[in-house]
């Protein structure tokens, strides 16, 4: 029986020997990782620099790209340098920050969506009242909204995590997590459970009644309005859903991971799933806005045509 404290490395076991096809993986999760760094600073510094764009759809839009940087700088460095070392090991310090930093990122996405749903909700709906509703100040304070509650969260879940006392240091996954820390855990880990419970269920539940309450309310305006009306509902919502949908499933293949036995499952196939979230999430986003928002396409089309 160890305490945290007492530990000071966790082994990743998810690793196996791949030869010389290490190498090959490298350059995969690299250059995902550059398309990922690329496509999200591109589409910042133009949002930022075109004042057309300056309108909180889009400022929503900024939070969730700096939010998939966030995450990617704390997942694909450690991947990078996992895959090419012969003992996958990480120290405790570096994993419950690995820890901290990925689910906040992943509670910060969740809170961004089900804000940009409740723009869309007013931009649609309430089209004569939405700059009103969508002032500066309200834009800002629904963008802190997104950050603060999973930074506030995970602030009083890691500690609880790091208290316990572990009985082995062998964690089943390519990167640090929290529940594979909690099931090594020899001492009682209800409060764990409880808490782990409880801000999940609220989280979850609370934003996706408000997700699903927008989006009951956009598809009675789409039905009941003008050909216009739709149209703008279908540009905007879909990536929107898109966005959304995706990374709902990539969270459900980790969450089924982590609760059930999927020794059953190839080893590539489970570690693919439990970094779908964390990788596709945000190569997708930059790739899906950059192409369905008229507005930002053309801000790119101008940007790289040769005057």
């Amino acid at each position: 029986m160890m305490n945290s404290t007492q530990v000071s490395h966790f082994t990743l076991a998810a690793y196996f020997d791949t030869g010389v096809f290490k190498y090959l993986y490298f350059l995969i999760i690299l250059t995902v990782y550059v398309l990922i760094v690329s496509a999200n600073v591109l589409l910042i510094v133009i949002i930022c620099m075109n004042r057309s764009l300056h309108e909180p759809m889009y400022l929503f839009l900024v939070s969730l790209f700096v939010n998939q940087l966030y995450g990617s700088a704390l997942l694909f460095p450690f991947l990078l340098v996992q895959i090419l070392s012969d003992i996958h090991t990480v120290s405790a310090a570096v994993c419950f920050l690995q820890i901290f930093c990925l689910h906040s990122y992943a509670g910060v996405e969740f809170f961004n969506l089900a804000v940009m749903s409740y723009d869309r909700y007013l931009a649609i709906c309430y089209p004569l009242q939405y700059n009103t509703h969508m002032s500066c100040k309200r834009v800002a304070f629904l963008i802190a909204a997104s950050w603060f509650p999973p930074f506030l969260i995970l602030a009083t879940q890691t500690p609880l995590t790091f208290s316990l006392q572990l009985c082995g240091n062998i964690i089943n996954k390519v990167y640090c997590h929290n529940y594979s820390i909690v099931k090594l855990a020899c001492s009682d880990t209800t409060v764990n459970n409880i808490y782990g419970l409880f801000t999940s269920w609220i989280t979850l539940i609370s934003l996706l009644t408000l997700i699903l309450y927008t989006y009951m309310k956009i598809l009675r305006v789409c039905f009941s309005g003008s050909k216009q009306t739709r149209q703008k509902a279908l540009s905007t919502c879909t990536p929107h859903l898109a966005s959304l949908l995706n990374f709902f499933f990539g969270c459900m293949f980790e969450v089924v991971q982590s609760r059930f036995n999927m020794n059953s499952v190839p080893s590539m196939l489970r570690i693919f799933l439990s970094l779908y979230f964390l990788t596709c999430q945000p190569f997708f986003n930059p790739v899906l806005y950059g192409l369905k928002l008229s507005k930002i396409r053309h801000a790119c089309k101008s940007l790289f045509s040769v005057k």
